[in-house]
């Protein structure tokens, strides 16, 4: 079985990776085995799967790919492709309908490509979140009036995908009016901000759910929390994810128990009753308001910096559980979960998320036994060495049975590692 991963970040290097552990164990059993194939591969995607330099939105050359290399599944790590339909035209072409796809429609892609699609689907079903209303270049002078009318803090969210960045909480109308003359009239994030959605602030504390959906049943997966902003205390630009942990302590029953029946159950059935194709991974970002959980977001994929710590803890075959999701067996699946603690600590290149430079020699003072280094924006220098070429170059994750052991292992092996610029927070887990 050939397995083709469309991505070259830290989610996509952990996928590759429990691919491989699943290799071993195919191996081992007299099973068939497992290739493992990317594209554009960052140095520790290279290690451990054949790649090939093609752009993730040209799909002729992926079709390519996927024939010359007898591809049976194609797992999709990143939003844009699947928002280009990526998953429509390999299900539609002659060629390539017998591959087995793990990402959603590009209709299903909605619920992450447009903001407004989501908070409308969330309104249907009856899925609680922040009330909220949407402004485009036209209408600008009626979402000027909408700040006004309503107390900071304000939250201002560009309608398509901006890699994490299209997010942005302020605190005064003056700050908001401005942010949103950029958003709309000034094209801050592009054709994202084309329209924006103002939404209600909720004070809480946040987490990421992820389901994986087979179009009819799904696996609720270990729940982690993740951190956004560039700065320690939450504090500065959002990015991509600076760091996560896994499982989260306040999460207990009763609030599990709300998600599933509040939430989670109403997503599925409103994916299902609106005959959405959905097979693949959601991610849902909660945020619990004084023990009553509320949906910020939803993506249509999982998280990065989360699938770090999400993954490490699923015991149950990674590539079993990717079969089961194609064949519309998850219900068959027994999901076995490591109760030990994950956290993953993100080093990212000095001036992220804003102008950074790349090309900077990354250096391992000693191996690093305690923790799993997962690259993200790295490549290889002429001498093979690897060198940054991205905002975020590398999560460290380490286990503990507690979130302080693992952070604690984290950070011991961050002190080994060295390139010009090295970023990172010092405090993930602070709030917990």
């Amino acid at each position: 079985m050939n397995i083709l991963i469309i991505g070259n970040g830290a989610r996509e290097h952990v996928f590759a990776t429990e691919i491989t552990k699943s290799r071993s164990n195919r191996l081992q059993a007299s099973k068939s085995d497992l290739g493992i194939f990317s594209l554009n591969a960052n140095c520790g995607l290279s290690a451990i799967s054949k790649n090939t330099n093609v752009d993730i939105s040209d799909f002729i050359s992926i079709k390519e790919i996927i024939l010359n290399n007898s591809i049976d599944m194609v797992l999709v790590g990143p939003e844009i492709p699947l928002i280009n339909g990526i998953t429509d035209f390999i299900n539609n072409d002659p060629d390539l309908k017998h591959i087995n796809v793990i990402g959603p429609s590009k209709r299903g892609s909605m619920i992450e490509g447009s903001k407004e699609f989501a908070k409308n689907f969330m309104n249907k079903y009856g899925i609680p979140t922040a009330s909220y209303k949407s402004f485009d270049s036209s209408t600008f002078t009626q979402g000027v009036d909408f700040i006004k009318n309503n107390n900071p803090p304000y939250v201002l969210k560009a309608d398509g995908p901006a890699a994490g960045k299209g997010v942005l909480i302020v605190d005064s109308e003056e700050e908001a009016i401005k942010n949103l003359e950029d958003m709309l009239l000034n094209s801050k994030f592009g054709k994202s901000s084309e329209k924006v959605v103002i939404e209600e602030f909720l004070d809480g504390i946040e987490m990421s759910c992820f389901i994986l959906f087979d179009g009819l049943n799904y696996k609720i997966l270990p729940y982690a929390k993740d951190y956004k902003r560039i700065g320690e205390g939450d504090k500065g630009l959002n990015t991509g994810g600076m760091g996560a942990v896994s499982p989260v302590d306040f999460l207990d029953d009763k609030l599990k128990n709300k998600i599933k029946k509040e939430i989670i159950e109403p997503t599925i059935n409103g994916l299902i009753n609106e005959k959405i194709d959905y097979v693949g991974f959601i991610f849902i970002g909660l945020i619990n308001v004084g023990g009553h959980p509320k949906v910020i977001e939803y993506n249509a994929r999982m998280g990065d910096p989360e699938t770090q710590v999400v993954l490490p803890r699923i015991k149950t075959d990674f590539v079993d559980l990717l079969i089961a999701c194609s064949n519309q067996n998850l219900g068959q699946i027994d999901l076995k979960l490591d109760p030990d603690y994950f956290a993953n600590v993100v080093l990212a290149s000095k001036g992220y998320p804003e102008k950074y430079d790349k090309g900077y020699e990354i250096t391992f003072e000693d191996d690093i036994p305690n923790s799993l280094t997962y690259h993200a924006g790295t490549t290889f220098g002429p001498r093979g060495n690897p060198l940054t070429n991205g905002g975020r170059v590398l999560s460290v994750v380490s286990r503990g049975k507690t979130m302080d052991e693992a952070l604690k292992k984290s950070y011991e092996s961050i002190d080994k590692i060295n390139f010009e610029g090295k970023t990172f927070r010092k405090d993930i887990g602070f709030d917990l």
